[in-house]
């Protein structure tokens, strides 16, 4: 088997894109229940306005029906159920009342989603009364309590998986703040405790439950009257709650088709911050460029995903070779093995541990310094107990000296060194806005640099220069960047039109779709801000001060004397080619099949004399001459 020896001691897990390196955790992943309140409230119209047709159990299938189509896009190995409670009809594996797990065939309860699903729960709303019906779950004189079941049903979809790996969410939707206000007495006391101690259990399990709630227009969804004790809110927790929850939905809704890359552990490292010191932090992706997925080759009957292998046959003897193949590398008429732990060995430069060497004054770090998106790090303790005291000691003295930390980040792939910039929290009426922690910063080598060379001024001339932009000028640019200059100004704004399309297309295919969804191309210029007369002055008085008064007709007449220039240029060529052309009897050359010997800018001369397209190679010239004289 020959090898390539400049590929020798390339590793396989070696890429040439350098946030490839910073692949999440296989088992990271994340497990949500959606529980959708069923009851006749939820079908009220919005905002009671007769012309509108949308209800709030709408907004919730609307909403979570984009969640899906985003989630596929963004991270397809996540498991999601949809449940209803409130409902008629039961389907449930506990077979309780009043709960309704809704799937598709071939897929289990809590699955990744699928595009049948998504296609059926979609349109979900047109059969729901007929197959599945509303009623009201908790009702006096009734023991019934359709949460509580919901709650016990949510919990048992989300047993598998361990918490340590997995991230299980339990959602609820409704618009309904005092489930049990129709009750009264022991049997309202009751029923609040036990709904409440089932949600104390599923969280002890490892699992988060929040409300998303659907508020009715002047009367905002209260949440101090029951839902506050349910997942757990004391204090200036309930009076953020709601801003914050109404933030969430509309995200929800509003999502554009693009990859949303979640803020998971990218992996756990060690930090070493003196010989006998180490602590434990975990590093998050913030930010990482949205790429199309990799391609997945598919059966053409079963539509499943194909897993390629890859066999070795001795090229002597023709038997399959069961042992591990192994590289060699030629030295002295020998050729020297090496296994690939051997080489993984020989490429190894650090244990991929993040080493402190020291601290520099936050002024000598520059922008220009960042080489790509930093990466977030965290302490944690679950490993080495006592790790966040250290990081937070070690955090706050760098916010208060102003340092930053100068550290060896180690990897068989790309070490380099990094800067560590702390970062403090930062908290806004709708909750944590900025976290606590710090920013690893990948600094250049000093080959990554380059110096500015000093301004050579260049002359068009032996006696004119090159022009310079005056004060003036420079004072009429910077008053129109500072009118063109948008306000609160974040990447996340602005989606690839490029990626919208790819999935737009996917989705249209993967649904049945017959028309491709809107793709709203967000960087095109905004034409009503540009016309804005403040703008619109700035910038005439910046093309006045370049171009002076009249630029408008220098303009016009330059327009004119260049397409007077090309239809010159045309008429030349086309007069070159006719009497070029005119130097072959072509008749004659077809008849003898001898326009093969012809070269190519022969040919294009007669195509170009007889106003016929000359693209393409040489045998589609030639097709055209034969079919142009009729042979």
């Amino acid at each position: 088997m020959n090898l390539d020896p400049q590929g020798l001691f390339r590793d396989d897990s070696d890429s040439d894109d350098e946030f490839v390196q910073e692949k999440e955790k296989d088992t990271s992943k994340e497990m949500v229940v959606y529980l959708i309140d069923a009851s006749p409230k939820m079908f009220d119209l919005v905002g009671n306005d007769e012309d509108k047709s949308q209800t709030y159990f709408h907004a919730a299938i609307s909403s979570i029906s984009q969640s899906l189509k985003t989630q596929i896009i963004g991270k397809s190995y996540d498991e999601v159920a949809i449940c209803f409670f409130n409902t008629k009809e039961k389907k449930n594996l506990q077979d309780l009342n009043g709960v309704f797990v809704f799937n598709v065939n071939d897929r289990e309860y809590l699955d990744q989603p699928t595009a049948k699903l998504i296609k059926e729960f979609s349109c979900i709303e047109g059969t729901f009364m007929s197959n599945i019906g509303s009623q009201y779950g908790i009702i006096p004189g009734s023991r019934e309590n359709s949460l509580y079941s919901a709650l016990w049903v949510a919990q048992a979809l989300l047993r598998k998986g361990s918490p340590k790996y997995v991230s299980k969410r339990i959602l609820i939707f409704t618009n309904e703040d005092n489930p049990f206000g129709n009750i009264t007495g022991a049997a309202k006391t009751d029923m609040i405790r036990t709904t409440v101690q089932r949600a104390y259990d599923a969280q002890e399990m490892g699992i988060l439950i929040e409300i998303l709630p659907l508020s009715i227009p002047d009367e905002p969804f209260n949440v101090s009257h029951f839902y506050a004790d349910l997942i757990g809110l004391e204090g200036d927790e309930v009076a953020q709650f709601l801003p914050s929850a109404v933030e969430r939905l509309e995200d929800m809704t509003d999502q554009l088709t693009k990859r949303i890359f979640k803020k998971r552990i990218v992996r756990t490292i060690s930090f070493s911050i003196a010989k006998s010191i180490n602590i434990e932090v975990n590093t998050y992706a913030l930010i990482r460029p949205a790429l199309p997925g990799s391609v997945t080759w598919l059966d053409s009957v079963t539509n499943h995903s194909l897993k390629a292998e890859r066999s070795f046959i001795c090229a002597d003897t023709g038997a399959l070779v069961h042992e591990p193949p192994k590289r060699f590398h030629p030295y002295k008429n020998e050729n020297v093995k090496f296994s690939l732990d051997e080489l993984s060995e020989i490429k190894r430069i650090s244990n991929g541990h993040l080493c402190l060497l020291g601290f520099k004054p936050l002024d000598l770090l520059k922008d220009y310094h960042n080489l790509k998106p930093s990466t977030f790090v965290f302490p944690t303790d679950e490993t080495i107990i006592g790790s966040t005291q250290i990081f937070i000691a070690l955090h706050r003295s760098m916010l208060q000296l102003k340092r930053f930390a100068l550290a060896f980040y180690g990897g068989s792939a790309n070490p380099r060194l990094v800067a560590l910039v702390a970062q403090d929290e930062v908290i806004s009426s709708s909750g944590q806005v900025e976290p606590p922690g710090m920013h690893m910063i990948y600094l250049p080598f000093s080959d990554d640099i380059r110096h500015v060379e000093e301004a050579v001024q260049l002359q068009t001339t032996a006696d004119a220069d090159v022009p310079h932009a005056t004060d003036d000028q420079i004072k009429k640019a910077s008053v129109l960047m500072k009118r063109m200059e948008l306000k609160d100004f974040s990447v996340c704004q602005f989606a690839n039109p490029a990626l919208q399309r790819h999935y737009g297309i996917l989705q249209a295919l993967a649904l049945g779709e017959d028309e491709m969804p809107d793709i709203k191309d967000e960087t095109l210029p905004d034409e009503d801000g540009m016309a804005r007369p403040t703008i619109v002055n700035a910038l005439e008085d910046f093309k006045i001060a370049v171009y002076g008064e009249n630029h408008d007709l220098e303009e016009v007449s330059s327009k004119k004397s260049s397409n007077t220039d090309a239809s010159r240029k045309r008429k030349a060529v086309v007069e070159a080619a006719v009497e070029s052309a005119a130097n072959h009897d072509w008749a004659d050359l077809a008849d003898n099949g001898k326009l093969k010997d012809l070269t190519v800018p022969e040919l294009k001369n007669y195509l170009t004399a007889h106003n016929i397209p000359v693209t393409g190679k040489k045998e589609a010239l030639i097709s055209r001459i034969l079919t142009h004289l009729g042979r």
